[in-house]
């Protein structure tokens, strides 16, 4: 819970910001210096660019607990017995040992989005996040086609 308010205050925020900043950058749009111009132009693509980083961002985490739900469900949702730092994260060494069994449960069925989604949290205990969120993007995907299926 204490995550998702955090989402949402960081999302407020960011909100906020863009606002303040279309703002200023039709003020710019008004004056009469090319720079001036110039600068209102960049000051509209950056709002833009952040409303899409934004809303990116929120849909690949509703998506994501959406499947940690159905694994949730299904009681296919890994336990989470690693030993633990003091910061939460949880030991790496421990997670590099549990981290083949999930490779090699994806390499036994590479068309089942939940052992992907699985090897997604084993990337993500192992501290390799642009991976995790690679497996977890390709777990969405290959469950929203197997929705329209």
């Amino acid at each position: 819970m204490r995550g998702r308010v955090g989402v949402i205050l960081m999302a407020a925020l960011l909100l906020l910001y863009l606002v303040l900043v279309t703002q200023l950058a039709i003020r710019l749009l008004a004056v009469d210096e090319p720079i001036g111009k110039a600068l209102g132009i960049a000051l509209l693509i950056l709002p833009l660019l952040g409303l899409w980083a934004l809303i990116a961002e929120l849909m690949f985490g509703f998506r994501s607990q959406r499947l940690v739900g159905i694994l949730r469900e299904r009681g296919e949702l890994p336990v989470d017995e690693l030993p633990k730092l003091t910061s939460g994260r949880p030991v790496r060494s421990a997670a590099d040992a549990e981290f083949p069994r999930y490779r090699a449960e994806v390499e036994a069925d590479p068309e089942s989005w939940a052992a992907w989604f699985r090897l997604g949290l084993a990337y993500d205990a192992s501290g390799d996040r642009k991976r995790a969120r690679e497996a977890i993007r390709r777990a969405i995907g290959m469950e929203r086609r197997s929705r329209v299926a």
